[in-house]
């Protein structure tokens, strides 16, 4: 199974949508070796598996927005792969499912390929959460050390204006020091 479905490939159809992770019902049913429409009479027979934390419809706006970011990133698809993504546009429902809804289908989908397709995508889901990990613990030392630039910046723009300043009266004539001795007048 790991050879037939590369984990990147998974990965590639793992959607944030409404602040969520998700995968489609297309998406899905592809990797599942099913029709869309098969595995929505499957989600619609078991509908109380699914809350709407676990599959939620998309709006109009969504679907057109999908359908967008799937045909700008079809660099890679073959002819076939391009044809399923420009079809979601025209789609009059699409099903959106979270992690717990992927993870819900495996017991209404009771293949072999079901199950194995449902390991491969709970290790995608997964690798995803290590990697956001990883990019937020990046991105607070990379803020830390900004912080730490900008204050060397403050404290090294203060050494310059004191030597600025320091450089400035130096070039002025000096008075002598000391006690004018007059010559005696004779």
């Amino acid at each position: 199974m790991s050879n037939l479905i590369p984990i990147e490939r998974i990965e590639s159809k793992i959607f944030l949508i409404r602040g969520q992770k998700v995968m489609l019902d297309r998406d899905l049913a592809e990797l599942y070796g099913v029709t869309t429409r098969r595995l929505n009479e499957q989600v619609k027979r078991n509908i109380k598996r699914f809350p709407p934390d676990f599959m939620f419809s998309l709006t109009r706006q969504e679907i057109m927005n999908i359908s967008q970011f799937v045909i700008s990133s079809e660099s890679g698809m073959n002819m076939s792969q391009i044809a399923t993504s420009s079809k979601i546009k025209h789609s009059k429902k699409v099903n959106a499912f979270t992690e717990n809804g992927v993870a819900m289908l495996s017991s209404v989908l009771r293949s072999e390929r079901a199950i194995e397709v449902n390991i491969r995508i709970m290790r995608a889901f997964t690798r995803l959460r290590q990697i956001i990990a990883r990019n937020k613990n990046l991105s607070y030392l990379f803020k830390e050390l900004k912080q730490k630039v900008n204050q060397h910046d403050l404290e090294i723009g203060l050494i310059i204006k004191t030597i600025e300043k320091m450089i400035a009266t130096e070039t002025k004539p000096r008075s002598r020091v000391g006690f004018k001795v007059e010559k005696e007048r004779k």
